[in-house]
């Protein structure tokens, strides 16, 4: 194993496997931040929306969690963005030069609403109605209630479930390497395949992502440690 070959300036490619890693970072960032505001509103809309909004957005997740990731990337990346510019054309303005990374991040987004949905809907079902209950007793407001009542209350029971779904959103990342974005699995082909070091790459690529995963694990825990404060331990 040549270890030069990961040196951070030229002829060594660390330099371009962390510009890769940001890159993946940004996707799996606004993926899941994007995926969690479709994911409240989607857990809201189940649970209070009329019967044609839970039908929409049962059919929403259903398909979302049916169909492999990889399709829906696929499916995704390409038709959205020719969506869009058609649109545009309909509407008589020019087409928009999509870029990759606002598509990859929206790609993301819209595969993790659906698990996010799921996933907040089940914590706000945790909620003991009594609470929801008292806010409205007190004359809160419907938005009122959900910042200072529901949120509050149902972020014990999310965190696991959204923690899991970051870790996703990051791994999810390496399929955008099918459409030439240029994440860390794909300048780590690239560089494997310029070099003929295939082991000494993909090895260095997984210590990267192994290394997002135990640095996330150690936030994720301060978050959840935080989020049960005042909360009473089971025995």
């Amino acid at each position: 194993m040549d270890l030069s070959l990961l040196a951070l300036s030229p002829p060594g490619w660390g330099g371009v496997l962390l510009a890769g890693l940001f890159s993946s970072l940004q996707l799996a960032i606004g993926g899941y931040l994007l995926g969690l505001v479709i994911g409240i509103g989607g857990a809201s809309g189940k649970l209070y929306g009329g019967p044609i909004v839970r039908d929409l957005l049962e059919v929403y997740t259903t398909l979302v969690r049916a169909i492999p990731e990889l399709v829906l990337i696929l499916l995704l990346y390409y038709a959205g963005t020719d969506l869009v510019n058609q649109l545009m054309h309909l509407l008589g303005l020019p087409s928009m030069d999509i870029s990759g990374l606002a598509a990859g991040i929206f790609v993301i987004g819209v595969v993790q609403g659906a698990y996010s949905t799921e996933v907040l809907r089940g914590a706000i079902k945790s909620i003991p109605a009594g609470q929801v209950e008292a806010a409205r007793a007190y004359g809160m407001s419907p938005l009122m209630t959900l910042r200072r009542v529901t949120l509050p209350a149902m972020l014990p029971h999310a965190v696991p479930g959204l923690s899991n779904l970051w870790l996703i959103a990051t791994k999810d990342t390496a399929l955008l390497a099918v459409v030439g974005f240029s994440e860390l699995t794909l300048v780590t082909r690239q560089a494997a395949g310029s070099t003929k070091h295939y082991m000494t790459f993909f090895l260095a690529a997984g210590a990267l992502y192994l290394t997002v995963t135990l640095v996330s694990n150690v936030i994720i825990g301060m978050i959840e440690k935080r989020s049960r404060r005042g909360m009473v331990r089971e025995a």
